[in-house]
């Protein structure tokens, strides 16, 4: 199955857009879970139980898991195996490098861990991603415009009088790739947001920077009138008392769709 196949059936199943990002810290753990692998990998279980018929997808950032040695590439590998099979997986890995070792990258990601997407950074150019291209079955999304304040020191850079994020979205338009590739776009620019989508009407946006980052999530929703959004947060959901998650989580879903229902 083609990711974009995977990721439209979830959507339509679970009627929503909210992907939820897995990025535990000993340090923000709920009380009753160990500040351990084992308490990590338990309370990604509590997450995942509480909102799996709420999601289209959970985004793995590896940093978090990294930081933990060896035990981290366990880590990930045991919470793919709790996330039920029509869920998307996003590796938030931002990838990028020479052609022979951004292969192995893909390698890991895709082969590996089995993951059904990833998040690439496209500064070192377009034979840095073609690796991850070349999965027919997989999805890639590539850094546009991200949610960060700090993108802009680099993303708002002109060439030739137009935005280097804008570059950026051409670029992945202009082709037809084995993958499935869309851009990430961070609702803390909706400006921005709104312009990426002119130039990438249907391509699948990667939607970061709602709740602790304070992005627009009207923008975000609106991006999705005219092709595929997923809209992640993290820390919002997941930061907190554990019999909250679902609540916090629920909250969102409920305004997601309230606004899409508002839209013709």
């Amino acid at each position: 199955m083609r990711f974009m196949d995977k990721l439209n059936r979830i959507q339509e199943s679970h009627n929503t857009l909210l992907c939820v990002g897995l990025d535990p810290e000993f340090d923000f753990l709920p009380d009753g879970f160990e500040r351990s692998h084992r308490g990590v990998l338990d309370f990604n279980r509590a997450v995942i139980d509480a909102t799996s018929d709420l999601v289209c997808a959970y985004k793995l950032n590896f940093a978090f898991y990294e930081a933990m040695g060896a035990d981290g590439f366990d880590l990930l590998r045991s919470t793919l195996e709790l996330i039920p099979s029509g869920v998307v997986t996003i590796a938030d890995a931002k990838r990028g490098d020479i052609p022979n070792t951004a292969r192995m990258y893909a390698k890991a990601i895709f082969e590996v861990l089995g993951f059904d997407s990833v998040t690439v950074n496209p500064y070192m150019g377009l034979d840095s991603m073609m690796p991850f291209f070349g999965y027919h079955e997989k999805g890639v999304w590539v850094l546009c415009r991200t949610s960060n304040s700090g993108g802009a020191d680099i993303q708002l850079l002109e060439v030739d009088d137009t935005p280097l994020y804008q570059l950026v979205a051409s670029m992945v338009t202009r082709d037809n790739y084995a993958a499935d590739v869309g851009l990430v776009v961070g609702a803390t620019a909706p400006d921005e947001l709104e312009q990426v989508r002119r130039i990438a009407p249907k391509h699948p946006l990667l939607i970061p920077g709602i709740g602790a980052q304070g992005g627009d999530l009207v923008a975000a929703v609106g991006a999705s009138r005219s092709g595929p959004v997923v809209i992640n947060v993290s820390r919002s959901i997941i930061h907190g008392p554990v019999d909250g998650i679902r609540a916090r989580a629920e909250k969102l879903w409920s305004e997601i769709n309230a606004l899409r229902a508002g839209y013709p």
